[in-house]
């Protein structure tokens, strides 16, 4: 009997082992639809608590097809998806290539970027808090036609809202005549172009651009890829501080479809994984050398195998929770997406999973990675264009682990406090267990504070781009020890606290007896000051002499005020 158990175990066991983790439930889970998509994007448009899905649909590869409309799949919390285009995207029609998502007014709601091409302007359409969008009214975009394959927000110049960047290779994506976008936002949602801000010349063949801070400055450079060969094909732009770039020479490309980022090597910097970058479209693996964004390795011979396929995006994300990241590899025409397990720190760091996601032959132009049906792992969804019967897929996890593991705070903008009180920027760099051109979906990021051991205060942190957030600390009294730090909450509810930082505000209180910095002397500052008499007291040692006595007491009485 013992030995029938140890038997049933063990094949209990090898099943575990071998099943596969990531199923496609494509007929059960998605609409029946046969149109031309190029991106997809997810994002919580109704904010109902989870992640829909937005569909970059434009017919034809060489030449202009018939226009197509962005559709809009709402989730029912599931993982189910219906689609409400008709009725939460109404008249719109395009040759769209990308789409993102970003809160352009500062409303409260995720507003929608559609990125064309073939000689027409980039899209904005704006959330009514519920998930219906309408065009920005006339004036609110520049109205420039572009040959344009993606679209980014980011807060590139500092000042607290969402701007734009854009591939333009001319009259179209495959063009030689262009150069990215920049377009402004003054902070109302209306933009202007302010390319001049990005190195002069064209740029040819883009086909994806990306915000990144590659230096860890707190602000955001700018990823070009692009489609031709050689040194200084796609470009990595390094931003100043207040939105004006220049140009980092980059290791030499090939054919690039995209380029995704992430900290595969685990040494607290940003890479980069260029999809068909590599020689004869291989994939392209670069580390960040120096953390600086300005020395980079290519450790392409990582990959095992690293096939040479008509691959079109990839995605960074820990399918076995062990904290590093693995990879998934979107392929056109052949018989499976590519997931790559990370063997860090094994030299060969990247392996192929056999039989990790069902085999489909199809033609994915896009991959994404997100909790679809709120079980708390990570799923796979890919866009469907070129070829084929353009069914977009959507593959479920499970066999894989939860996501048991919390953000991380890689680094926090440290106040510098000046002579008089002011308002302060504090920015931060949030990575999780995944990655995306918005960085990871979170579920709150927050900014605490607090001022002379008093009660802790939460402003919530704006999103800026990829993986930055931003967030104003109010003034606070002259003065005052003032304690700060970041809560991060990942869709699966990981929460952590990141480092605790000080400052003291600049300038003098203006009366050290006014304990509690609410302008009065009165009883609250006295039952401070005679909870911590007979001790050292940390607050009420008004004259400083190492001890909470009669004295300290004495100047309260001489300053009350109430």
């Amino acid at each position: 009997m013992r030995h029938q158990l140890a038997t049933i175990v063990a094949l209990v066991a090898s099943h575990a082992a071998s099943a596969q983790q990531f199923v496609r439930e494509t007929t059960t889970r998605f609409p029946t639809q046969a149109e031309y998509t190029n991106q997809l994007s997810f994002c919580d448009v109704d904010r109902d608590g989870d992640l829909d899905i937005a569909w970059a649909n434009g017919q034809g590869y060489s030449s202009l097809g018939a226009l197509l409309k962005p559709r809009l799949f709402l989730n029912d919390g599931t993982g189910r998806f219906a689609d409400f285009t008709d009725v939460n995207v109404a008249g719109i029609t395009g040759c769209f290539r990308g789409v993102e998502f970003g809160d352009v007014d500062r409303d409260g709601d995720w507003d929608m970027l559609l990125a064309q091409d073939y000689a027409r302007p980039a899209l904005l359409l704006l959330n009514n808090g519920s998930g219906v969008f309408t065009a920005a009214p006339a004036g609110q975009m520049p109205a420039i036609n572009l040959g344009s394959s993606r679209g980014q927000f980011g807060d590139i110049d500092n000042d607290g809202d969402l701007d734009i960047a854009l591939c333009n290779s001319g009259t179209n994506r495959f063009g030689t005549t262009g150069k990215p976008k920049l377009y402004l936002n003054d902070g109302t949602g209306k933009f202007t172009d302010n390319t001049a801000l990005t190195p002069a010349g064209n740029v040819s063949e883009q086909m994806d651009i990306l915000f990144l801070d590659v230096d860890q400055d707190f602000d955001l450079d700018l990823h070009v890829g692009t489609r031709t060969t050689g040194t200084q094909s796609s470009r990595l732009w390094l931003n100043n501080g207040s939105g004006t770039y220049v140009n980092q020479t980059m290791p030499t490309d090939n054919t690039c479809y995209s380029y995704d980022t992430g900290d595969f090597d685990g040494d607290g910097d940003f890479d980069l994984l260029g999809v068909n970058a590599g020689t004869s479209n291989t994939e392209l693996l670069l580390a960040n050398a120096n953390g600086l964004g300005t020395s980079w390795t290519n450790v392409s011979a990582q990959l095992t195998t690293n096939p040479t396929t008509d691959d079109n995006d990839s995605r960074f994300f820990d399918i076995d929770m062990d904290g590093d990241l693995d990879i998934v590899v979107g392929t056109l025409g052949s018989a499976s997406e590519r997931i790559y397990r990370n063997n860090r720190p094994v030299t060969a760091n990247f392996s192929v999973v056999a039989n990790a996601i069902t085999a489909v032959t199809d033609s994915s132009l896009d991959v994404k990675v997100a909790d679809v049906d709120n079980d708390g792992d990570f799923d796979i969804v890919t866009a469907q264009g070129e070829s084929g019967a353009f069914q977009n897929q959507i593959y479920i996890n499970a066999a894989g682990p939860a996501d048991n593991r919390p953000p991380r705070v890689l680094k926090m903008e440290s106040v510098v406090p000046g002579a008089k009180p002011a308002t302060h920027v504090v920015r931060a760099i949030i990575v999780d267990d995944m990655t995306s051109d918005r960085g990871f979906h979170d579920r709150g990021i927050v900014l605490a504070i607090r001022s002379n051991q008093g009660p802790w205060n939460e402003i919530p942190m704006q999103w800026s781009g990829n993986n930055l957030w931003r967030a104003v600390m109010p003034a606070q009294p002259a003065g005052a020890n003032v304690d700060y730090y970041i809560l991060a909450r990942d869709w699966a509810n990981n929460l952590v606290a990141g480092e605790v930082k000080s400052f003291v505000e600049g300038g003098t209180p203006a009366n050290p007896a006014d304990l509690n910095n609410d302008t009065r002397v009165d009883g609250a500052d006295l039952g401070i000051l005679l909870g911590e008499f007979g001790t050292a007291g940390t607050l009420a040692d008004i004259d400083g002499n190492g001890s909470v006595d009669g004295a300290d007491l004495g100047l309260m009485l001489a300053a009350w005020t109430a």
